[in-house]
Parts: structure tokens; sequence; C-alpha cells
């Protein structure tokens, strides 16, 4: 337990943007997983409006330290190789 006041205050800080970060990771799975599903429903036109909107949110979670610009890379060259695949 947090025993001075500048403890006490870090730790509301954390609390509060764990929940914030936690809401933000959970949108952007949830882009990626739009990505995925239409690549597995074969529907080409939806995977790449998915995709194209999928991209801008994973640079942002980057930007806002939700992942690291490696871990953002690697899921956007793997999401563009699965399109590459449908055609």
């Amino acid at each position: 337990m947090a025993n001075t006041a500048q403890a006490k205050k870090r730790a509301k800080q954390a609390e509060k943007s764990r929940i914030r970060n936690a809401g933000q990771r959970s949108n952007l799975r949830t882009f990626v997983k739009k990505v995925i599903a239409a690549v597995n429903a074969g529907d080409k036109e939806k995977a790449q409006a998915a995709y194209k909107t999928a991209v801008p949110i994973i640079d942002s979670a980057v930007t806002k330290g939700i992942i690291h610009k490696n871990k953002a890379s690697r899921s956007k060259s793997r999401l563009n190789s699965k399109l590459k695949s449908m055609a």
C-alpha cells in the first residue's frame, strides 16, 4: 500500500492509465480481428477496407505507448501478407 502522498497519487494515475490503455488495446485487437475475419471469409474488398482502417489505429497505438513500434510493424506486415495471399 502507498504510504506517501506522492505514492498515493502515482497509484491513482497508474490505475487511470491502466484502464485507458486496456480500452485502447482492446480497440486495436478488434480492428486487427476484423481484417483477419474478412480475409478468412474471402472478401477481398472488405479485407482491404478493414486493413486501411486498421493501419492508422495500429500506428496511433505506437504513438500512445500501447504497443512497441516493432510489434506494430510486424502486425501490419503480417496483415498485408494475408491480403496479398488472397490474390
